[in-house]
């Protein structure tokens, strides 16, 4: 057998005898092994089928989209096995050209895990032509057996005795979602999760393990023999304990009511919602922990919330429980978010849509509602009587409202005058009170100064000459007159009583007259002086 295939349109001369050329329909040439004329048909044709080939293995092997029965796509990609070649290394499951050395070098150089995704999700198919040159495949170091790097699309002329090609969807990875990639190839296994995670290994690109770094929104090449993706929602994801599915994901597919018990014995079905949100950075923790999203809901999520409500109606009376449905809500968020948080996953809601009751406890709370509207009515037919009484109470106080307002005005008047002489009495008293306390803090200063100007005297003078001092500055500031006021004189100059006469008149008329003196000489024996007091 020949590894090279003869591609479409290929005009070689071919000795028949020493080849066979083996096509979809038949095979050319004279076949010498008894085995194969044996298989001959009529005419000495020999036909695929006797090679054990089937014509579709004789085919282009092509690559491109496959449509679904709902009209839609699947991007695909070719899983390729190889049949010759030296056998896997040790603990090998797949085949890669040069192995994964070349990741060992870039994490010596500090590569991010995003460059050496790049790499693993590359290919080196354009070193043998995508498996159409297989003896370059073998020079490059192939290996026999599942091969790493799959085929994209195109079409290739494979040797169907050497190399055998599986069609599988591509990746895709929508918004809202990330893909945790599992290693089943790759350098050994080297943790990063650190020495606190339990459960499980992270491995950096390019090892065996679950990746620390998740594939986000694209298309991806990967090869799902060698990686498992699981897709894990980053967007709020929400979860119905109902009949109701989320055909979004369809991860509530399983979760039912809740039906619990009361402590009287009353069962209830409980539909109820849930808003969990995964962080897509941790999502490679979530799943080391889990395996999957449904297995976080079906086992973690679903045995939380099922058995918090059922213990929760079990120690509490059926009527309490829906009284207080709210505070039975946000204990339930509590609890549950309590519990996603040992597994790094975020809780956003939890919400009772409906409650279904038993029928028994329904017809109880019936005739309950029916008394209290009836009591409703009753208070309502009362508050309508006391209503009207206040509203004839009103009618009649309107009616005598210029009275009473004449009335008030006229009291206001009287109080009014009231306080106006209350106010004047006691500013007259207050005035008399003040006045009396000032002249006598006024006596009391001047006897004061008196008695130490006194005493001061006394020391420079002397007692007697004190005295005297005093008496004659008493006499001086006192009324009494010592000098007449009018002097009437006789003797020359013509002076008579006249001038004495004059004198008194005008003293009378305005005020003492002052006389001019009279001229001559003094006064002297025999002269008569009157006073004359005004």
């Amino acid at each position: 057998m020949q590894r090279p295939v003869l591609p479409p349109g290929t005009l070689v001369p071919i000795h028949p005898v020493a080849f066979l050329v083996v096509t979809k329909s038949e095979v050319y040439g004279e076949p010498i092994s008894p085995e194969l004329r044996g298989k001959a048909g009529r005419g000495g044709r020999i036909t695929p089928d006797a090679l054990g080939l089937t014509p579709e293995q004789l085919e282009l092997v092509r690559i491109e989209p496959q449509r679904r029965s709902d009209g839609m796509t699947n991007d695909t990609v070719g899983i390729v096995t190889t049949y010759e070649g030296d056998p896997l290394l040790s603990g090998d499951i797949a085949s890669r050209l040069g192995a994964f050395s070349d990741v060992a070098e870039m994490e010596k150089k500090s590569a991010t895990d995003s460059d050496i995704i790049e790499i693993l999700l590359g290919s080196k198919n354009h070193l043998h032509n995508n498996y159409q040159d297989f003896q370059a495949f073998l020079d490059h170091g192939g290996k026999i057996g599942l091969q790493h790097d799959p085929l994209l699309y195109g079409a290739s002329a494979l040797n169907p005795f050497l190399v055998s090609v599986e069609r599988v969807p591509m990746l895709l990875v929508k918004q809202g979602q990330v893909a945790v990639v599992k290693a089943y190839v790759g350098l050994v296994t080297q943790d990063t999760s650190g020495a606190e995670f339990k459960f499980g290994s992270l491995v950096r690109p390019g090892h065996r393990g679950v990746w620390q770094e998740p594939l986000r929104t694209g298309k991806y090449p990967i090869n799902p023999r060698c990686y498992e993706a699981e897709i894990v929602p980053t967007s709020i994801l929400n979860l119905n304990w109902a009949e109701a599915v989320s055909e979004a994901h369809q991860l509530d597919a399983q979760l039912q009511q809740i039906v619990a018990k009361s402590n009287e014995g009353f069962v209830f079905k409980i539909d109820l919602q849930v808003q969990i949100h995964v962080p897509d950075t941790k999502a490679p923790r979530v799943i080391s922990m889990v395996g999957t999203m449904r297995n976080l809901v079906n086992e973690v999520l679903q045995a939380a919330v099922g058995n918090h409500f059922r213990d929760k109606l079990q120690s509490m009376p059926a009527i309490r429980f829906i009284e207080t449905r709210q505070l039975v809500q946000v204990e339930a968020f509590e609890h549950i978010r309590q519990q996603l948080e040992q597994y790094q996953v975020e809780t956003k809601g939890v919400y009772i849509q409906d409650v279904i009751l038993p029928e028994d406890l329904v017809k109880v709370l019936t005739q309950r509602e029916i008394a209290n509207q009836e009591i409703e009515t009753f208070k309502k037919q009362r508050s309508a009587q006391e209503e009207r009484i206040a509203m004839e109470h009103s009618k009649g106080t309107a009616e005598m409202q210029a009275e009473l307002a004449k009335s008030k005005v006229g009291v206001d008047i009287k109080t009014n005058n009231a306080t106006a002489r209350a106010k004047e009495g006691s500013g007259e008293a207050e005035y008399i009170r003040l006045t009396g306390t000032a002249r006598g803090a006024e006596v009391e200063a001047v006897g004061l100064a008196r008695a130490k100007g006194y005493q001061a005297q006394v020391t420079a003078l002397g007692s007697t000459a004190t005295a005297l001092v005093n008496v004659i500055g008493s006499l001086a500031e006192g009324q009494a007159k010592f000098v007449p006021d009018i002097l009437v004189t006789g003797g020359g100059n013509g002076g008579s009583a006249l001038d004495g006469l004059a004198a008194a008149a005008m003293r009378f008329l305005g005020g003492p007259a002052k006389v001019p003196p009279a001229q001559g000489p003094s006064p002297g024996v025999g002269e008569r002086h009157t006073k004359t007091d005004s």
